[in-house]
């Protein structure tokens, strides 16, 4: 049962400075839920953790609350913070978020993308090419979408949007072999990046919506298949 691993098995135990005790236990925290040493419903006890490290469970609280809002935990009555379940049936809810959110991303950063931004882009493109492994997919797709709404002026619309493509790329790691993908064409990113190196902003909105409706379409497939629909 994944609610009975122990964390310490998981975390290397460690003293760490007070200062960087939040980062480094919000990334610790979620590098383990993102590869999978962490599964859905794991239990994350404070103390536990503030055990591991040696500190106080101030900072160990505000990195949970981080991976919270990250959804990557939730918290439950009598259970406290656990491991979020891989998707839930909001998937398809959060898409259409997405596609209003990146849309406005790109409306802002398009106008401000240079050479650099779109070679980084291209790059990760041929990347995901050449790229089998679930894990690292995940993560360059996520990577590619960033530098493409890099340049957006919002800081607060770039870290709702890192928060969904977290999601997405956790998403990725465990089912793309389970929802019978096989290798991910990279068609809509390949017209993404030619539409914002054009500055063709509307172009790129458009062509950004069909490839989020897609994903919306294959995990509502999925969820449907789950559920025995």
């Amino acid at each position: 049962m994944a609610e009975k691993i122990k964390l310490s098995n998981v975390l290397a135990s460690e003293q760490l400075p007070a200062h960087q005790a939040r980062g480094v236990i919000e990334e610790r925290l979620r590098s383990a839920i993102l590869d999978g040493r962490l599964p859905p419903g794991t239990a994350v006890r404070q103390q536990e953790i503030a055990d591991l490290y040696g500190v106080s469970r101030m900072p160990v609280r505000e990195a949970l609350r981080q991976l919270e809002a990250q959804s990557l935990l939730k918290v439950e009555m009598h259970k406290g913070a656990v491991v979020a379940p891989l998707i839930g049936e909001d998937a398809v809810d959060t898409y259409a978020l997405r596609v209003l959110l990146e849309s406005e991303a790109l409306r802002q950063s398009i106008p401000l993308l240079d050479a650099d931004d779109i070679a980084n882009a291209r790059g990760y493109i041929q990347q995901l090419e050449n790229e089998t492994s679930h894990a690292e997919i995940g993560r360059l797709n996520r990577l590619f979408h960033m530098a493409l709404y890099s340049k957006a002026s919002n800081q607060k619309l770039l870290r709702l949007i890192e928060n969904e493509l977290n999601e997405e790329e956790r998403f990725l790691r465990f089912h793309l072999s389970s929802m019978g993908l096989g290798k991910l064409t990279q068609d809509d990113h390949n017209a993404l990046v030619d539409a914002a190196a054009d500055k063709l902003v509307d172009e790129a909105i458009r062509v950004l919506e069909q490839h989020l409706n897609n994903g919306s379409r294959v995990i509502r497939n999925y969820l449907d298949k789950q559920l025995g629909r």
